[in-house]
């Protein structure tokens, strides 16, 4: 393991961390075009509700399922970042218990 591969992962944890604060923030930014899309169909379902005098329940439900698959991708790849990186860590220790068990004395 280098330290160069232990900083890629540091940053990619910090860009994943920034944009799950986003997005529990309400920011689009870091949504992928189809969940734009669903995003934007879903609030465009809302306003022709609300045109129309009816209920935007249906559409609510939509944008916070959004939100929520939305939140649990971006939990799933910190996870995914988190276990990378120790994996290496682990590796990193025992190669280096390894060299020191291998010793002439």
């Amino acid at each position: 393991m280098s330290k160069a591969e232990t900083r890629r992962l540091d940053r990619e944890i910090q860009k994943t961390q920034k944009k799950l604060e986003a997005v529990q923030r309400g920011e689009w930014w870091p949504l992928t075009g189809r969940e734009r899309l669903a995003m934007t169909r879903a609030l465009t379902s809302g306003a022709h509700s609300v045109h129309k005098g009816r209920s935007t329940g249906g559409a609510e439900s939509r944008m916070e399922s959004i939100d929520s698959s939305i939140t649990a991708r971006l939990t799933a790849e910190l996870t995914a970042l988190h276990t990378e990186k120790q994996r290496l860590l682990t590796e990193a220790a025992r190669a280096k218990a390894e060299k020191k068990a291998s010793g002439w004395w």
